[in-house]
């Protein structure tokens, strides 16, 4: 028994003994992070600056009546395109053309008076000179033939007048463009009237289009001073570039140009009126006037920058950094100094070399002072990139 209990102590011992040794190796090492990496890439870039708009039609127009009457039959479909000198309303014409016919009756008259005037003046000039009637009777026939010359202009004006009221009876399209709604029917009584007149519809052009937009006065500054050191073109040239998207559109597909910028800045916004006029062709007419839109306009002249995807900035504290894997594939973290966004990369203004390798996946792995094992990505199609950049 005292035998059995000294081998449980002795076989106790051993146990404990074993379990308290540690393992010559130590914990495991986590395994390498597999990242990928980029060199950044180098190109000519133009900084954009953008602004909401709202677009305008180049020219819109009141239909007017210009004649009194009764309106008798309408011309167009509401809300259809027109184009210049189309039909769009016909007012009784018949009171315009009796009064044609009235003045033209008139005309004939005065050319028989002054027919009959001259006639009488050329008998004068032939008795006066066999002293056959006195010189106040030849300065009377001299008189009368000046008189029927006036009657018959007053009668060819009043002829005139009479042909233009009745071609105001036919109401035509003054410009091309898309027509409203008619505001009056027929059989309606319309005032032609000075001050008075009755509007008819409206009619706004399409093609091309105004973009109106507002600038603050520090970009404003900041554009002279490009035009001045021959780095833009000035607004007021018709050279500035102008893109556009309309709120369910990307990567502005419209392109213009800056055509005015107004004479004054508002006082009371700090901001300056500026126009851009953009190409609208059918037959879609994507552009309608009264659209709200996203444009932008160039703000710096073209340069060569560093671009990096934009996955691959950090943020530290508010201070924006790239982790870049040396020759010796150990992470390093680099402060840099960002520019604007292009297609979903990000210029980089300062921090990095072209040479650098910038980590694009893996990030979250990687941490600086670890060695990784890097892979070089060519999955970006730099030409694209450089491409649409430079647009």
């Amino acid at each position: 028994m005292q035998l059995l209990r000294q081998s449980v102590f002795l076989l106790a011992g051993v146990m404990a003994f074993v379990g308290c040794k540690k393992p010559a190796g130590g914990p495991p090492q986590p395994p390498t992070p597999a990242v990928t990496v980029q060199k950044p890439v180098e190109q000519e870039v133009i900084e954009w600056d953008e602004y909401p708009g709202r677009l305008d039609a180049v020219e819109m127009v009141e239909v007017r009546a210009r004649v009194n009457g009764y309106l008798q039959s309408v011309h167009f479909r509401d809300g259809s395109e027109v184009h210049k000198g189309d039909l769009l309303f016909v007012i009784d014409p018949r009171p315009y053309q009796a009064e044609l016919n009235r003045a033209e009756a008139d005309v004939k008259l005065a050319e028989t008076r002054l027919e009959l005037a001259q006639n009488e003046l050329a008998r004068a000039e032939r008795l006066r000179k066999s002293n056959i009637i006195s010189e106040e009777e030849s300065d009377t026939r001299i008189k009368n033939k000046q008189q029927a010359e006036a009657a018959l202009a007053a009668a060819r004006a009043a002829q005139q007048t009479a042909k233009l009221n009745l071609d105001y009876t036919q109401i035509k399209s003054p410009i091309d463009g898309r027509i409203g709604r008619k505001l009056i029917t027929e059989g309606n009584l319309v005032n032609g009237g000075q001050g008075q007149s009755t509007m008819l519809t409206t009619i706004v052009s399409l093609d091309p289009i105004y973009c109106y937009f507002d600038p603050g006065e520090p970009a404003v500054l900041k554009y002279q001073a490009l035009a001045r050191e021959s780095k833009r073109s000035s607004s007021t040239a018709g050279e500035v570039a102008l893109e556009l998207q309309l709120a369910n559109e990307q990567n502005f597909p419209h392109k213009g140009k800056l055509d005015f910028m107004d004479n004054r800045v508002d006082p009371a916004t700090g901001t300056l009126r500026v126009r851009g006029i953009l190409p609208n062709p059918g037959p879609d007419r994507i552009l309608q006037p009264g659209f709200f839109a996203r444009l932008r306009v160039p703000g710096s002249a073209k340069y060569r920058a560093l671009l990096v995807p934009e996955e691959s900035v950090g943020t530290d504290q508010g201070q924006k950094f790239l982790l870049v894997a040396n020759a010796q594939n150990v992470v390093e973290s680099r402060k840099v100094t960002l520019g604007p966004s292009l297609n979903g990369r990000r210029v980089v203004r300062e921090g990095i070399q072209p040479q650098d390798r910038v980590l694009v996946t893996g990030l979250m792995a990687a941490r600086p002072g670890m060695k990784v094992q890097a892979t070089e990505s060519n999955s970006i199609d730099q030409a694209a990139a450089t491409a649409s950049a430079q647009r």
